[in-house]
């Protein structure tokens, strides 16, 4: 069943349906906004050589750390960021901002750890790395078919569902429309320009992003009244209308305004936002394949690092632009966003468990005026397009490289293009497909509902991908068995509590205690220690890989200048192979005087980041 957004009182929006942004300049600025990014993305296409495969999916290795660290973000940062952070700040306050600062520690085990072993390991995708690493094909598929079920069911239908919220509050278009629209444009320079093109746009976005964001900022924390007073303002946000709902499931939290919380109680405990979202974290931006691609892209690996700090930089502001305005938004319209009682939330947002995912949405057609509410729908456009597109390419690599490179061996880089560019269309139809599921999902539980999946399936990847970087002596039987008991594990704490659902304050769930009572980031822990132990087991009890077949392919022999032999092979190759294979060695080497200059930007970004934590604890 569709839901229909209908706030109660509103200046832009009346109870008939009248759409918000209608007006000549909302739509100028929409346009304008198209026009510009079809424009970057044909730009671009005219610079990057998309004849080869490493220069569709990779920009030919030949982007520089602004676009790299641009595109970092923009990738992260989907609709969902905007919809979801905002709606868990008018929830619960600012601890879910832990998520993004966590990023800013994570980001540099990526550019300094598993970057230069990516690269010395010359590998397009990440389950091409553990084919290298380990040998077999069972690894690869099952690293790849996993990836691909997680875009289609979580990443792509959280963004679409995200921005299906937003685009219904402002538009009032029909929830189809809006997001074939969407996909389709989205589509038309993925399929046509690669990755180059993604990242030339993904920067423009990013500027879009960042100062659409700002401006909304600014005109929440006047109309609330600053700083100050959102955080006395923000402890007495409470509906009115409560119905038979208990008023301790109305007022906000009392550690709300703690980033870290009990251990035991807090919604977000700190041991498990610290260690438990390091793990999480430790997946996503260091082995999945939408943000590692954009590092393969780097032409250096200083411009690689220098794109994960700008990028690391990035990641402060979603405390600033999304969670707080999403509490902003809690005080100011208190009776729709902190909705308890069914029918009034039913009235408000169209579904019965919450209200606090229009938070952000609710903010700009409020408060934003004509031009400034086009450019707010812009930007949200472009998280939405931004990601998704992301999620397009690097499946079309995944599925290309990694499955049909698997059937078809000998096929020729013509027919690995046209594969690549076919699979983002199927996928664009799977997606599609997707939308009733999407708008049936419990929409007050977004962000949880994200992480928590991850915590279910990732810490396993996670475990195989940093015991394969730092320990020789695991092989393949260790690591293949740890992602099948890992997954294993995982699915039993995953089919329980997604039967039972998740429950809120005023109807917990019924899901048992011994299986649902640990919290998702605290089993992330639990499962990337039985995991891990599972793959080391095993390793020692089935012999070890000989170090000629590791050089390059793990940490500690990443500038090693030794001839490796693959895999496959039973024997040495012929000298002349070899003196070629060696010859042609990806140089990880960095410049001294730029190197300092990186190290100091990183210690000045940790820096910051142990300040707001600090700060904010």
């Amino acid at each position: 069943m569709e839901s229909t957004i209908i706030p109660e009182t509103t200046s832009h929006i009346s109870p008939k349906g009248n759409v918000a942004i209608s007006n000549p300049a909302d739509i100028s600025v929409i346009v304008g906004y198209f026009i510009i990014i079809i424009g970057v993305g044909l730009w671009s296409m005219r610079r990057a050589n998309r004849g080869t495969v490493g220069g569709y999916f990779l920009a030919g290795r030949s982007m520089s750390w602004g676009p790299v660290g641009a595109s970092l973000f923009a990738s992260n940062i989907g609709s969902g960021h905007f919809v979801g952070l905002a709606g868990t700040g008018a929830a619960s306050g600012i601890a879910v901002a832990g998520f993004e600062w966590n990023a800013l520690f994570v980001v540099l085990f990526l550019g300094w750890i598993f970057v230069p072993v990516y690269l010395t390991a010359e590998v397009v995708t990440m389950p091409e790395y553990l084919k290298k690493r380990f040998g077999g094909q069972r690894i690869q598929m099952y690293l790849s078919a996993l990836s691909l079920v997680m875009y289609i069911f979580t990443k792509i239908s959280v963004d679409m569902f995200s921005g299906a919220v937003f685009i219904q509050v402002a538009l009032g278009w029909n929830i189809y429309l809006s997001v074939i629209a969407l996909l389709v444009i989205t589509t038309i320079y993925t399929v046509t320009g690669g990755l180059a093109a993604l990242m030339y746009t993904d920067t423009v976005q990013t500027f879009v992003i960042i100062g659409g964001a700002c401006v909304l900022s600014v005109y929440a924390f006047n109309e609330v009244g600053g700083y100050d007073a959102l955080m006395e303002k923000y402890m007495t946000a409470v509906p009115t209308v409560l119905g038979n709902v208990s008023e301790s499931c109305a007022v906000p939290r009392a550690d709300s305004l703690h980033l870290l919380r009990d251990p035991i109680s807090g919604d977000l405990p700190w041991p498990a936002l610290i260690l438990g979202l390091t793990i999480v974290s430790t997946w996503y931006w260091c082995s999945d394949q939408v943000i590692v691609q954009r590092c393969l892209a780097a032409r250096s690996i200083t411009h690689v690092k220098l794109g994960c700090v700008l990028c690391g930089y990035m990641k402060i502001l979603p405390m600033f632009l999304m969670v707080m305005p999403g509490m902003i938004s809690r005080v100011l319209f208190t009776e729709d966003v902190a909705c308890v009682e069914p029918s009034r939330c039913l009235a408000a947002c169209g579904t019965k468990i919450g209200c606090s995912n229009i938070a952000y949405p609710k903010l700009v057609i409020e408060l934003m005026p004509n031009g400034l509410r086009g450019l707010m729908l812009a930007v949200m456009l472009a998280a939405l397009m931004s990601s998704l597109a992301s999620i397009f390419n690097s499946s079309g690599t995944l599925f290309t490289m990694d499955v049909w490179r698997r059937m078809r061996p000998r096929a020729e880089e013509k027919e690995l293009l046209l594969v690549g560019r076919v699979w983002t269309v199927c996928l664009v139809a799977l997606s599609i497909a997707w939308i009733p599921v999407v708008q049936a999902a419990q929409g007050g539980q977004l962000f949880d509902y994200i992480q928590s999946v991850a915590s279910f399936l990732a810490p396993p990847i996670a475990a195989v991908y940093f015991l394969a970087l730092f320990v020789k002596r695991v092989n393949e039987p260790g690591a293949f068995w740890g992602l099948v008991g890992g997954l294993f594990l995982g699915l039993c704490r995953m089919v329980p509590e997604f039967i039972f659902g998740s429950g809120s304050c005023s109807a917990p769930s019924s899901c048992p205690t011994i299986i649902c009572g640990v919290h998702y980031l605290y089993f992330a822990i639990i499962l990337f220690l039985c995991s891990g132990a599972i793959v080391l087991i095993v390793s020692l009890c089935t012999p070890p890989i000989p170090e000629k077949k590791l050089h390059r392919l793990v940490y500690s022999l990443r500038h090693s200048q030794e001839p490796r032999e693959e895999m496959e092979e039973t024997g040495v190759s012929d000298p002349q192979t070899q003196e070629k294979q060696l010859s042609d060695l990806p140089d990880i080497r960095e410049d001294p005087k730029y190197a300092r200059l990186v190290n100091i930007n990183a210690l000045i970004m940790m820096s910051c980041a142990i300040f707001l934590w600090a700060y904010f604890a």
